[in-house]
């Protein structure tokens, strides 16, 4: 389905909602510029820009297509691992890496997906989750090519580019990781922004409709699924090659529960509630890291049940405010 099938309004509405908002233009350049203006804050800058990425991840599932998931670390994982032993064994250059990382995340998300699609919320949720553990225990089982728990050493990163080395700074990391982050923002941003994007919405406020109006349901979530499987497979490639090491960490699932509260912070359906959300979650698990290293988990939690208690009419007027721009089809038409 192209632009060219869909009516004169609704056409109009995507041009419309394909336009920058200032705000937007500001949030970039200030994610550009953090890297002067906080130049001893370079390697958390990139933690974030590697979670906002994830979050995005997430969001392209959860929030447009409503598919729930606990076990979203299994593609962070699986990225991760497959950029790392890229880099090991057959060539340093990030961009490649970067590419097969996602390559095999994402036909993860594909092979998955008929599993996912199939029942319930709550049979999603465990199907996810059981899928993470069973990449976790493979990895930590195949200690000859993955190191098990001793992690994944000798991964050599090579310039970016041919023209940029990784410092010890997280200069290079950053705004690689960031670079990445815009390109493939730029990407989901026009996808939820086209036909395709609003049949997934459609599929997501209700299905039987959906199919109804000539939807295929399963096509359109099989093909976000792996999508999202992806973007997270980026993200892991992203700790591979900036860290230089991967762990059994990146398959924890406590990596999928800190990826909930970071929309849960910042909001899901909209792209931004992710980039919003890792930015907050971040600095806030940082600081309270720096004030109470032994109970900063509590702190967190209790500051999380709060603001949910007590923020979540601001949320949701946030998110209905962004989501007013949000192009509309036309009443009867087919999304």
């Amino acid at each position: 389905m192209t632009d060219r099938d869909l009516p004169v309004r609704v056409r109009a509405s995507l041009q419309r909602a394909r336009r920058w908002h200032p705000a937007e233009l500001a949030f970039w350049l200030l994610a550009l510029a953090a890297a002067t203006l906080f130049p001893h804050q370079l390697l958390i800058l990139n933690e974030i820009a590697i979670l906002a990425l994830f979050a995005l991840s997430l969001d392209l599932i959860l929030g447009f297509a409503g598919i729930v998931s606990l076990g979203h670390a299994a593609f962070l994982g699986t990225g991760a691992y497959a950029a790392g032993l890229f880099a090991k064994h057959v060539g340093s250059d990030p961009l490649l890496g970067l590419a097969v990382g996602m390559g095999v995340s994402g036909a993860l998300g594909l092979v998955a997906s008929p599993l996912v699609l199939k029942g319930s919320d709550l049979t999603r949720l465990m199907v996810t989750l059981g899928v993470a553990l069973i990449l976790h225990e493979a990895a930590n089982s195949w200690s000859s090519l993955t190191g098990g728990a001793d992690g994944l050493q000798g991964v050599a990163m090579g310039p970016v580019l041919g023209l940029f080395d990784f410092d010890i700074f997280g200069r290079t990391a950053y705004l690689y990781s960031l670079s990445v982050l815009f390109a493939l923002f730029l990407v989901a941003r026009r996808l939820v922004r086209s036909p395709f994007g609003l049949s997934l919405r459609a599929v997501r406020d209700n299905r039987l409709r959906a199919s109804a109006s000539g939807v295929p349901p399963a096509r359109r979530l099989a093909a976000i699924y792996a999508i999202g499987g992806a973007y997270a497979g980026a993200a892991g490639a992203l700790i591979a090659q900036t860290t230089q090491f991967v762990s059994l960490d990146v398959l924890e699932f406590h990596r999928s529960a800190d990826l909930l509260l970071v929309l849960i912070i910042g909001g899901a359906g909209y792209l931004y509630g992710g980039l919003i959300g890792a930015v907050a979650f971040k600095f806030l698990q940082d600081w309270i890291a720096a004030l109470t290293p032994q109970y900063w988990l509590f702190w967190i939690g209790l500051l999380l049940v709060l603001f949910v208690l007590g923020g979540r009419e601001i949320i949701h007027g946030g998110v209905k405010a962004l989501a007013a721009r949000r192009p509309v089809p036309a009443r009867g038409a087919r999304p």
